[in-house]
């Protein structure tokens, strides 16, 4: 059985190969200064992370090229769902960008478990699909936006867990996927698989370990590594590989610099024993985060480092220093000491941007932070929005927020998880003001992000140990 449930994910990987290849038609170009992208999807766009980890890229690498990323994502959506709130929920923030995804649901789950399965997903599948070519003539009317599809992530029908496991719920996610790409060429639309890469990744690294995944717990939802790869497909199919955070060569025979990519190097000296200059990047690194910032999920961003290469292709902040003679050397920004390497070291290279204790990578965990606290009182918000879309809006109070809607809500919480879970921070959302507040506090905390960001000089000595 286990055999057999491999070859169907496998056949959906298939025809993919290397994840690190994305085709030529579905390069898109990298946001620009003014930006305001929405991310619309499901639950796995309301938990915020990928589009916020695609923020947090920019923020850092191109801290002059200011952008505004907006969730609107709703946990449980379809196709269906997101063509309800189109007008009120993403057009509304008047985007210059609009990113869609669905699939998850729209493909279904316990009907998986069912004797007429096969029928019951073709019927969802071409059910999205109705949906979707609505929400396709609303996009192209929608003129002040690009627009991107994006596919679902993968289901993980693989994994070594006896939970949540629905037979061939896979082939139904990639024959969704199939008409999101074809829609995208169809209207030289932009286009983002997270599907088949990641279930290409998946079926690899469950040959070393079957436990292994990017989803969690339920097969579904994606963990902090799980969102960290998806914003690294996302970056990549913009064609943000290759850009490094610095490039730096300094030849120390010739006493001069050899290469300066992406900074501004200045007052160089080369002394016997000792190398100074002035050094400004254009970009910061990119933190390595190592906090599990998911409920019920242990997985790290730190995790998905070890299956893609993000550090080697887009957080590169490289110090090369040439004809050094043999021996230790220290190696100081601003008078801190950073590390100790060999000649040998120096001349190839380090990367600067793995270093936790140099002044620019502090200054980007302080971005890191801001922008965390930006995610939680957004977390706030989408609670708010999803109680309208998913439960009041049903009940004829559609942003009433009066008595009627708390009572409403106090009643069905007792017998409704989802709902009464968001129940308390609905009792002060449901008040303009408090959002209002929100709002502020967030616009607040990304002015912050655009000011600690900006470059800053640093003063880099090498120097010889006795």
């Amino acid at each position: 059985m286990y055999k057999k449930m491999l070859f169907v994910v496998a056949l959906i990987a298939g025809g993919r190969s290397a994840f690190a290849q994305t085709p030529a038609s579905h390069t898109m170009r990298p946001f620009e200064a003014g930006e305001k992208v929405a991310f619309v999807g499901n639950s796995i766009t309301e938990q915020g992370y990928y589009e916020s980890y695609v923020w947090l890229y920019y923020m850092l690498h191109y801290p002059g090229r200011r952008i505004t990323v907006y969730n609107c994502g709703i946990g449980g959506d379809r196709a269906k769902n997101i063509l309800y709130r189109l007008d009120d929920d993403v057009f509304a923030k008047k985007p210059t960008t609009i990113c869609l995804t669905f699939g998850m649901n729209d493909s279904g789950y316990f009907e998986f478990l069912s004797a007429d399965a096969d029928a019951t997903a073709k019927a969802r599948v071409m059910e999205s699909r109705l949906f979707f070519d609505t929400i396709g003539q609303k996009l192209k009317a929608y003129t002040p936006a690009k627009k991107i599809l994006i596919t679902s992530p993968l289901y993980d029908e693989t994994v070594k867990n006896p939970k949540n496991y629905f037979p061939k719920k896979s082939l139904a996610m990639g024959e969704i996927s199939a008409f999101q790409e074809q829609a995208a060429i169809s209207n030289h639309w932009g286009f983002v698989d997270f599907f088949h890469p990641m279930t290409e990744i998946t079926l690899r690294e469950q040959k070393r370990d079957s436990t292994f995944t990017l989803t969690g717990p339920d097969r579904i939802h994606p963990g902090n590594a799980g969102h960290f790869v998806m914003a690294y497909l996302f970056l990549k199919t913009q064609g943000l590989a290759g850009k490094p955070v610095a490039d730096i060569i300094i030849d120390a025979v010739g006493k001069k610099v050899g290469k300066a990519v992406n900074c501004q190097l200045s007052g160089l000296t080369v002394v016997p024993g000792e190398i100074k200059v002035d050094y400004l990047a254009a970009s910061l690194p990119f933190p390595q985060d190592s906090i599990p910032r998911l409920w019920g999920n242990p997985q790290r961003q730190t995790e998905a480092l070890d299956v893609v290469p993000f550090n080697e292709e887009m957080n590169r902040e490289m110090l090369a220093v040439r004809g050094l003679a043999s021996g230790e050397y220290t190696l100081t920004i601003d008078n801190v000491q950073i590390g100790e390497w060999t000649g040998d070291q120096l001349s190839t290279g380090i990367n600067l941007a793995l270093v936790k204790n140099t002044p620019e990578y502090e200054q980007a965990m302080a971005v890191l932070w801001l922008n965390e606290e930006r995610m939680a009182l957004e977390s706030k918000m989408r609670a708010y929005y999803w109680l309208h879309f998913n439960f009041f809006r049903d009940n004829g109070l559609y942003f009433s927020d009066n008595g009627a809607a708390m009572d409403s809500l106090n009643a069905t919480a007792v017998k409704n998880w989802f709902v009464g879970s968001k129940k308390d921070n609905y009792r002060a959302a449901r008040y303009a003001a408090v959002r209002q507040a929100w709002q502020k506090e967030m616009d607040v905390l990304v002015n912050e992000i655009y000011l600690v960001n900006q470059p800053r000089k640093h003063t880099i000595r090498i120097k010889k140990v006795n």
